[in-house]
């Protein structure tokens, strides 16, 4: 598994991603996280489409705090 950065937030913005790749850096950010959470906001079964929040905070040590990220 990757060690995952606060840097990697970035990643998660950019289109197109393949599923896959999701999945991959999502399981990389929760297993390098201390806590984590997923709130669900919306479902549209007509179009299938959904939003999903989730929420956590990295390992302090897996990121350096010199950094803002604002």
């Amino acid at each position: 598994m990757k060690k995952w950065t606060i840097n990697d937030i970035s990643w998660i913005e950019r289109t197109p991603v393949s599923p896959a790749s999701l999945q991959a850096k999502f399981t990389d950010i929760f297993y390098n996280s201390t806590n984590c959470r997923c709130k669900v906001e919306s479902v549209n079964p007509q179009t299938g489409e959904y939003r999903i929040v989730l929420q956590g905070t990295v390992c302090k040590d897996d990121y350096n705090t010199e950094h803002n990220y604002s």
